[in-house]
Order: structure tokens, then C-alpha cells, then sequence
């Protein structure tokens, strides 16, 4: 029989792979100046802020409108995740016909519910007042409580605003941290914190007590209207020269 013989196959020629692109390196943004790596306000520096604080609006008050310590602190409560305009607007028929726990009472949770249901999270809100105002009643005779323990203990009710009530109400030097003061007190380097709390402590820290009575106010209302949160007005702001914030932008 004869042999088969089969031709080999030819191999396919390599194809040469792709040298792999080199990395370019990406040049890295300068990194930000850590609020703690910056130097630190000097008492005198810090009498000095609060001294042109005082200069320029000698009795600040707050924006919430209220007849009362007890409207305050329904006022307070309502004022969580919504402005203190729209809270106004609400309040102002309110407290027409209920500025006291017992005719908080007598109006009810369902009417309640109507004078506040343009401000956000009404009904949670509307619950926690009608609880708040029984508890006044009961537990404390019908007058708000004056220690932090005893305000924050009633509904819808924590230490921000506890902060507030003793303060506004009773002339306490408390520091009530919202947004704004959390804002200042880190951006401006006076007290960084990653809490409220650690803002809080830091400010009663370092702030004199000849300035605490309306230390809140005035960091409240510089950062409601010069220290914004997208865009500071650091050209009109009173204390530029002194700021630790590494952009500001004069």
C-alpha cells in the first residue's frame, strides 16, 4: 500500500503584539490646606472678630417670630429642615390663636396640621408640638422647662434647640450649632469640628464670655448673609483679614 504523505501545514506568522501605551501620569491637584495644618486664632484675634461683630449689629436678634417662651420653642421646632421665613409665615396665624400648651391642646393635632402644612415634614412636626405642649402641662406646671436635660426630654425637640430656647428665652450662653454656625466655625478655622457638637465646644472654647449672650446671632446671620455656602462674600465680609480659609477670595 502505498504512503500517504501530507504536506505540514505552514504556521501562521506571529503577529507581533502592541508595545502597551506607557501611563502618563496624571499631574495631581495641589491638595487642600487642612483646616488643622493652619495656624491657629490668637484670643486677641478672636476678641477682635467678635468685637466688630458687636460694632456692627450691637443687639442681634433671632429671625424666628415668637411672643413667648413657649411660641419660641414651638417656633424652634418647626424650624428643623425648613427656613425661618416659611416657619413665620406659618406661625404668625398660629400663634394668633395658640401661644399657650393648653390652647395648643384645644386646637388639636388636625387644625394644627392646617396652619403648618406649607412648612416640610408637617405632620411628624404637628404630632411633636400636640406631644410637646402635653408634656409642658403635665411635667412642668405649663411653663417651659430652663435646663438643657428638660427641653431636649420633650418632643421634637434636641439640643439645637434647647440651645435656642435658653438662650433667646432665658439669657443663657448657650451656642446653638445649625448650618451656618457649623459653616463658620469650620470654614473660618474659629472652631473645626466634623460634628455640631465638636463646632459647639470649640466656640464656647475660645469665645469671651462678654460676646457669648450673642455669639450664636452673629454667626448665625454672618452665615446666612456673608459667609455663603456656594458663594462666600468674602469682599464685604467684616472679618476677611482675619479668616484662616484657604480661598477666600480676597
Amino acid at each position: 500500500m502505498a504512503k500517504i504523505t501530507r504536506k505540514p501545514v505552514p504556521r501562521k506568522a506571529a503577529v507581533p503584539k502592541k508595545k502597551a501605551k506607557a501611563a502618563v501620569a496624571k499631574p495631581k491637584a495641589p491638595a487642600k490646606k487642612s483646616l488643622k495644618a493652619i495656624k491657629p486664632w490668637t484670643p486677641a484675634e478672636i476678641h477682635e472678630v467678635f468685637s466688630r461683630f458687636r460694632k456692627a449689629n450691637p443687639e442681634p436678634k433671632g429671625e424666628l417670630e415668637h411672643v413667648n417662651p413657649f411660641t419660641l420653642l414651638v417656633a424652634v421646632v418647626l424650624s428643623a429642615q425648613a427656613t425661618d421665613a416659611g416657619v413665620n409665615k406659618a406661625t404668625r396665624a398660629l400663634f394668633e390663636v395658640a401661644d399657650t400648651p393648653q390652647k395648643m391642646l384645644d386646637l388639636g393635632e388636625e387644625r394644627l396640621r392646617d396652619y403648618i402644612k406649607t412648612i416640610g415634614l408637617y405632620r411628624t412636626k404637628a404630632k411633636n408640638v400636640i406631644a410637646l405642649s402635653a408634656k409642658v402641662l403635665s411635667d412642668f406646671g405649663g411653663e417651659v422647662p430652663r435646663t438643657r436635660a428638660e427641653i431636649e426630654s420633650l418632643p421634637g425637640a434636641g439640643r439645637k434647640t434647647a440651645n435656642v430656647v435658653l438662650n433667646m428665652a432665658f439669657g443663657e450662653h448657650t451656642m446653638a450649632v445649625d448650618t451656618h454656625v457649623f459653616r463658620v466655625g469650620n470654614r473660618t478655622g474659629l472652631a473645626p469640628g466634623k460634628t455640631p457638637l465638636d463646632v459647639e465646644l470649640g466656640l464656647e472654647k475660645v469665645i469671651p464670655a462678654e460676646f457669648m449672650l450673642h455669639a450664636h446671632h452673629w454667626l448665625i446671620l454672618h452665615g446666612r448673609y456673608t459667609c455663603l455656602a456656594r458663594k462666600p462674600r468674602c469682599e464685604v465680609c467684616l472679618i476677611n483679614d482675619l479668616c484662616r480659609w484657604p480661598e477666600k477670595t480676597v
